[in-house]
């Protein structure tokens, strides 16, 4: 089967992330090298752009500007939220590929997107058309199983991390005026990126105080007393806070009537959210005031920041797709398998495509205190290579405060 010869398509969906573009560069890189792939084709808009015919001829694309792919933000072929959940949507897409001697798919995405090539894998065995599939995991949310990590959760935890500790300083500053700051970070089921932003913190003083992650239910009361008892001894409380933290009755916080989206999912809007929710709430039961910081899409967005590791480990995640290809392996997620020792080093992996559809990986245990308001030591041995250059250590005074005659 790794004889196949015909064309590649390739596509990007779901949320982007800082590094979704280079793992892109990584397929187009290793499919010009690869003899058996004659042209080379990219979706537009995901799988919306193969349902409606439309893609982009990326066979002569210049190393050069390839190149430059490792640090675009955004998805540069155009992503898309599609579900596919019609026969005749997949009997439509494999007509496709027949027409067009489409032999290879390749699809850089999360657990849906994971879930859409094995069901096109699998209808192509039914049908006895020959074609190999698979997938390369992305999401900022790090919630794919099997995999150590995804690709684009590295950079955008250094996101959160930054934001953090400096967004605390400025509430650090300003606690005579603003007592508590709720950052509400990306995490609808799983808080690995609301987990990140203690990876700055390296004092009582610095943000956040306290995590609140989805795997934990969220208990308003204790809540509250664990505000007041940071504010009573600091003046000034930074809370990181997950969009999808929910109550004892799976009630998403803030956000009980979102609407759902086309994968089942509650959409918490600009005007819903436990931020301001939590905000109102420690105005109203404890008298103090709050602000939120929400930073939404930004978060999956500024390749600028990328961790430098991410963007090389997303971008040998393309190339292992294609490469699996070659080697005649088909119907696997590409995964990033952490080497055992004290020095961090990723090597390529692989999941078959039907182990990894549509599950979810949430925090463990071992990585949230017993309180259930921050992360243990583990989270932090586990998470800091992953956001590539240290954070900044920023300087504290050391002033004794006195007072002037």
């Amino acid at each position: 089967m790794a004889k196949l010869r015909g064309n590649l398509l390739v596509g990007q969906s779901g949320g982007p992330t800082p590094v979704i573009n280079a793992s892109l560069a990584g397929v187009l890189k290793e499919a010009k090298e690869m003899p058996e792939i004659e042209k080379i084709y990219g979706m537009k808009n995901g799988i919306e752009g193969a349902l409606n015919k439309e893609v982009y001829d990326l066979t002569q694309e210049p190393d050069d500007l390839v190149d430059k792919l490792l640090y675009t933000p955004a998805s540069a072929l155009g992503s898309c939220r599609h579900k596919l959940t019609k026969d005749e949507e997949y009997e439509q897409l494999l007509e496709l590929f027949k027409a067009n001697n489409i032999r290879y798919f390749v699809y850089i995405g999360g657990n849906d997107s994971m879930d859409t090539c094995y069901k096109i894998s699998k209808l192509a065995r039914e049908r006895n058309y020959e074609m190999m599939v698979n997938g390369v995991p992305k999401t900022i949310d790090n919630d794919l199983p099997i995999t150590d990590h995804c690709p684009g959760f590295g950079s955008a935890a250094r996101f959160v991390a930054l934001s953090t500790v400096e967004s605390g300083r400025d509430l650090e500053a300003m606690k005579t005026f603003d007592d508590v700051a709720i950052f509400e970070i990306m995490g609808r089921h799983a808080g690995w990126l609301t987990a990140a932003s203690a990876l700055g913190k390296r004092c009582e003083e610095d943000a956040p105080h306290l995590i609140y992650l989805p795997e934990r239910i969220f208990d308003e009361e204790k809540f509250l007393k664990d505000v007041k008892a940071v504010h009573d001894k600091l003046g000034y409380v930074y809370v990181a806070v997950s969009e999808g933290i929910r109550d004892k009755n799976g009630e998403f916080i803030g956000a009980k009537d979102a609407a759902v989206d086309a994968f089942g999912h509650k959409a918490i809007s600009l005007s819903d959210g436990p931020g301001a929710y939590l905000a109102k709430l420690i105005k109203e039961k404890l008298g103090i005031k709050a602000r939120v910081n929400r930073p939404g899409t930004i978060q999956r967005a500024l390749a600028s920041l990328a961790s430098k590791a991410d963007v090389e480990e997303a971008f040998r995640a393309g190339q292992a797709a294609v490469r699996y290809f070659a080697q005649g392996i088909s119907d696997v997620m590409v995964t990033l398998v952490r080497a055992d020792g004290k020095d961090y080093k990723i090597e390529m992996g692989m999941a078959p495509l039907e182990n990894v559809a549509n599950v979810e990986n949430f925090v463990p245990d071992e990585f949230i205190n017993a309180e259930g308001n921050f992360v243990t030591e583990k989270f932090f041995e586990y998470c800091l290579p992953l956001i590539g250059e240290p954070i900044p250590e920023y300087a504290r005074l050391v002033g004794k405060p006195i007072k002037l005659k």
